[in-house]
């Protein structure tokens, strides 16, 4: 069963590291784990859909890693149609996103909910026509000032071990999704983790 797992960025090196791109680096750090090359959207087989996207093919466990390059607010553009394409039932996609709601490197799965006000996640609802996905949402903390500024300036040289080992541990999980596809298993044995700090 092909499951699918998309993380949510800008694309450009401009928004290299920024906190909104913290699921892009996510996604390479996972295919990079298991040696993985992402490839242009015109290299998957079959697929005729919108192309702003590059994908990485695991077989082992059976899935697709993908990174949407719409910009941010328009993802669902990307991730509707790919899921269509695979056939897959909401509950076989994973989403994973920056959240201004948790304290940084704080990690959090959702099996389903709103956007939380979260752009790319509006657009992917929007567009699925349904909430009911599961999502593995990485803290970047609140802004002192403007959110939209916040979102888009690079980790700090303070905050960037942080967000570095949230990176792997979000990795870690979502491979642990991939091969089990069980949500409550992955939720009971990383929640508990993140919540001693481990």
């Amino acid at each position: 069963m092909t499951r699918l797992v998309v993380g949510l960025g800008n694309p450009g090196p401009q928004y290299e590291w920024t906190r909104h791109n913290i699921g892009f680096h996510v996604l390479d750090h996972l295919a990079r784990h298991e040696g993985l090359l992402f490839r242009s959207a015109r290299e998957l087989d079959g697929y005729t859909g919108p192309r702003a996207f590059t994908f990485a093919q695991s077989f082992d466990p059976d899935a697709l890693l993908v990174k949407p390059e719409t910009f941010m607010n328009r993802s669902g553009e990307v991730v509707a149609p790919v899921a269509r394409f695979l056939g897959i039932e909401p509950s076989e996609l994973l989403v994973i996103y920056d959240d201004l709601d948790l304290p940084l490197g704080q990690l959090r799965f959702r099996p389903h909910g709103s956007s939380g006000g979260q752009n790319g996640m509006s657009s992917i609802i929007e567009l699925l026509g349904t909430d009911r996905f599961p999502r593995l949402r990485i803290g970047i903390g609140r802004p002192r000032t403007d959110a939209a500024r916040h979102v888009l300036e690079r980790f700090t040289e303070k905050q960037m071990p942080e967000a570095e080992v949230s990176v792997v541990e979000a990795s870690e999980a979502a491979l642990d999704w991939l091969k089990t596809g069980d949500l409550e298993a992955c939720m009971a044995r990383y929640h508990s983790r993140w919540n001693q700090g481990a």
